[in-house]
């Protein structure tokens, strides 16, 4: 574990405000013991002396001394083009800073193919989403230009060009850096070239027995169309010559590769010329047995190949009565949306290529050739299956909050004594799960409302609100149905629930449920008393392991009884309730995110110290990003923490001079959307569902809820500046759009947020 801090302040974490208190406090000098990446990326960034009351000053030389002038902020057009990044490319940014960790040492070997492996997943998602979209766009001649001036077709000519040279990088990574290093460990993958007489043997017996039944070989003729193939199947095309028993002359022929079948296989111990780990893979072995499946036939070449689809779901919301049994329909075509992308073997004739470029109806920028295997995800299995601890991070035991380590008290009276904060996956995601278990068979509890959005009919979150509903409690569950690529597993949970008794909605229809909160009603001394949990991230006991994320215990009478609203406007109906509290999509979330910023903003045009720390997934929303700019013009500290997309372009005389933006890369997934104000001394912090992205402020149910015990926030603050001085994990926009790694002046200086959050909160194993 990277750790360079000073031990000694972390001898129990526990009574800490947080965790790097000697380095994060040190923090407004701008000391971090990294290398500056920019000259606009200093501190503070501003120009002005913001301890002083009264105008806005700024030092003038001229010929006859120094004088002080008042100076009004330059009128900018706040909308032009040039201020705005691409949401597009800019999440292609963050697909190549996730490539990026495959040549990072720090990594243990095994992640570092990982990362490679989630970059080939996130391409996927990327061109079966968003690539779709402008397609479909450009189908039906939407061409209007985005925030940033760029028009759909420019846009996609970008975007291949760009993917095509990762993609290259990527597999010249894989075979040049990645696939050598693992052979120097015993794990090697073998080609046809090198298999010894036993293992073609194997091999042989192993295609007789397990693949060929299973293969169905398609013949390409008048009566044997080009068959319908499922998105991102591993294919072949087959060049044959000779005639077939029918009498028929050869040609091609598709051979879909069966996707029950691993697409790695384990050659048995025994087989394995140096002891270690050998694998071979499946396109490999139906290259050396293709003969076998056409028998009579003479096989001039065979190529492997793969289709990507648009797999993003859309359901008509004025037309539909009932929208599971609609989403039901819609899965399945899913399988089978126009092409988006066709990967092909590097090796693959031109003349074979544009044939399945005008089958898909697909054009050249669509095609992508690819030195290796194409559908490099489905190697995610071996990372765990093969064995090698020693080349994978080092487990870990998520801590418990102070109040939750007996394990003795009972949850309602430890969170009736004050609010719990957690921060996954640091601190452990069980005690969520233990307070519904608890819940579930408490008699005093009388009723238990959920929304879930990605979670699993399998978990042990499903499991205690089913047998709640069993015990005889009101459960009701807001199961969003449309939770992109878990449609099918909310399905079945949503099932599940219902069969056990519980009350299970859909949410609105308009509207993604995406909020995520628990409210627990309990019969105490005679009269009713709410309990509540509110989160940043799903409830899923696997993610948490992986993600960042807060959880927050509650038993505040107001902010419970809020969370209770919520629960009140998604399953029943009438106007708005007023809820005091929180702030929640669609309806006030937004302009409460632009009051709070420009709460900012004014304290520092009155001379205040003004300060916020904005920490989420992406930033794309163009009125938040404008007031992000008048915070700066106004001179406000904006210091923003944005993982994937931004569209916020920083550093720009006069208008983002005070804004920087880092996204931080590592071990886990950030997650966190968590947001910091100084309003003038009083500190806020606030934690929510919803990034700053338009769908989140206006086409889904999210909340954003406060930090209201002033220790809890104050850890907050101290998390996000642990995260500020990151030097190790950490990648700074520059105002071209490109990131630079930020790196320790020396070693000795090296600063991981992950690993320092890690170090105060979880047990090493």
């Amino acid at each position: 574990m990277q750790q360079t801090l000073d031990e000694g302040s972390f001898t129990d974490s526990a009574t800490q405000d947080g965790p790097a208190a000697d380095i994060v406090d040190a923090y407004p000098g701008g000391v971090d013991g990294s290398r500056s990446t920019d000259g606009s990326h200093g501190a503070d960034g501003s120009s002005t002396d913001s301890s002083a009351e009264g105008p806005v000053l700024r030092v003038n030389r001229t010929r006859r001394g120094i004088r002080a002038k008042a100076v009004a902020p330059p009128e900018t057009n706040l909308a032009a083009p040039e201020l705005y990044f691409n949401r597009e490319l800019s999440t292609l940014q963050f697909h190549i800073r996730v490539l990026e960790q495959a040549l990072d040492p720090s990594h243990p070997l095994l992640n570092r193919l990982m990362f490679l492996l989630i970059f080939s997943s996130n391409l996927d998602e990327f061109f079966e989403i968003r690539v779709a979209g402008i397609k479909h766009r450009i189908a039906f001649q939407h061409e209007e230009a985005d925030i940033d001036g760029r028009r759909p077709s420019q846009l996609l000519d970008e975007i291949s060009a760009i993917v095509h040279q990762q993609v290259e990088r990527q597999y010249q990574i894989l075979n040049d850096v990645l696939i050598p290093e693992l052979a120097q460990q015993g794990i090697r993958f073998l080609p046809r070239a090198d298999w010894t007489a036993p293992q073609k043997k194997w091999i042989k017996q192993y295609f007789e027995s397990e693949i060929k039944p299973v293969i169905s070989p398609i013949g390409l003729d008048p009566s044997h169309p080009f068959p319908r193939l499922v998105n991102k199947s591993l294919n072949f095309i087959v060049e044959l010559s000779g005639q077939d028993v029918f009498g028929r002359e050869g040609g091609l022929a598709i051979l879909p590769a069966p996707r029950s079948l691993p697409r790695l296989i384990r050659v048995p111990p025994e087989l394995c010329q140096d002891g270690g780990d050998e694998f071979v893979f499946l396109s490999s072995i139906i290259h050396a047995n293709a003969d076998d499946l056409f028998p009579g036939m003479t096989i001039k070449g065979s190529y492997q190949f793969r289709l990507t689809r648009n797999a993003d779901l859309t359901v008509d919301t004025e037309e539909v009565s009932d929208l599971a049994s609609a989403l039901k329909g819609e899965l399945s075509a899913l399988r089978y949306g126009a092409g988006v992308r066709l990967e092909v073997a590097s090796n693959c004739p031109p003349e074979l290529a544009e044939f399945m470029l005008n089958q898909f109806k697909l054009d050249e920028r669509d095609l992508y050739r690819v030195d290796g295997p194409v559908n490099l995800s489905r190697m995610m299995p071996l990372i765990a299956n093969v064995g090698r601890p020693e080349l994978l991070y080092k487990p870990f035991i998520p801590g418990l909050a102070k109040g939750l380590r007996s394990g003795n008290e009972s949850l309602f009276d430890l969170i009736r004594q004050g609010d719990v904060l957690l921060h996954h996956p640091f601190q452990s995601f069980a005690p969520v799960e233990s307070l519904l278990s608890e819940a579930a068979q408490d008699p005093n509890v009388l009723a238990i409302k959920q929304t879930l959005y990605r979670t699993g009919a399998e978990s042990p979150i499903v499991n205690a609100l089913a047998e709640a509903a069993r015990n005889g409690k009101e459960v009701t569950v807001v199961v969003e149905l449309r939770a992109r690529f878990d449609e099918a597993e909310n399905l079945a949970l949503a099932s599940k629930l219902q069969e056990a008794g519980a009350i299970v909605i859909y949410g609105v229809m308009a509207y993604k449920t995406h909020a995520k909160l628990m409210h627990i009603v309990r019969r105490e001394n005679g009269a009713l008393r709410y309990y509540a949990h509110l989160g940043t991230g799903n409830y899923h006991s696997g993610t948490a392991r992986l993600y960042t994320d807060y959880s927050l215990f509650t038993a505040n009478v107001t902010l419970c009884e809020d969370v209770y609203m919520v629960f009140q406007q998604l399953t029943g109906m009438g106007k708005a309730r007023k809820i005091s509290t929180l702030l929640h999509a669609p309806f006030v979330l937004h302009a409460g995110l632009l009051r709070l910023i420009a709460r900012e903003a004014k304290a520092a045009e009155r001379g205040k110290k003004a300060h916020l720390i904005i920490k989420c997934n992406s930033l794309t929303e163009p009125e938040l990003i404008r007031a992000l700019y008048r915070a700066s013009q106004a001179g406000v500290r904006c210091d923003l923490l944005i993982r994937g997309m931004c569209c916020l372009r920083p550093g720009v005389p006069g208008v983002s001079d005070n804004i920087r933006v880092r996204s931080i890369v590592g071990r886990f997934l950030e997650h966190t959307r968590v947001f910091y104000f100084h309003n003038e001394g009083k500190p806020e912090a606030w934690a929510s569902s919803a990034d700053f992205m338009e769908r989140n402020m206006f086409q889904r149910v999210e909340t954003c809820f406060p930090i209201l015990d002033k220790k809890l926030a104050q850890r907050v603050r101290k998390d996000l500046e642990t995260y500020l001085v990151d030097n190790s994990q950490s990648w700074d926009l520059t105002p071209d759009g490109s990131y630079v790694k930020r790196t320790p002046i020396k070693e000795s200086a090296a600063i991981s947020a992950q690993e320092t959050l890690l170090y105060a909160h979880a047990a090493q194993t």
